[in-house]
């Protein structure tokens, strides 16, 4: 599925229930930084006459280290769970 960055911004928001915001300066700048990394593919359409956007897809590297990043998240979130029940 390709979103653009306002969609990606604003399905952020929607997702985690208006917690999580994005601004346009990090979000923008991250974006790139995972281009050049590979995990995802940017490429400009016309949505409009004389309207471009840039459209972002998740590669198969991107579901990759998506998946490796969840992991982690995964053990920080339950370490961070077993220190509180503790405390």
């Amino acid at each position: 599925m390709q979103l653009h960055g306002y969609a990606i911004m604003s399905a952020i928001q929607n997702m985690s229930r208006e917690v999580l915001r994005v601004e346009e300066g990090s979000l923008y700048p991250a974006l790139h930084r995972m281009e050049e990394a590979g995990w995802i593919r940017a490429e400009w359409i016309t949505k409009t006459p004389g309207r471009r956007a840039r459209m972002y897809e998740l590669t198969a590297a991107g579901k990759k280290q998506l998946d490796a990043e969840e992991s982690r998240w995964q053990a920080v979130t339950a370490a961070v769970n077993r220190v509180l029940r503790e405390a």
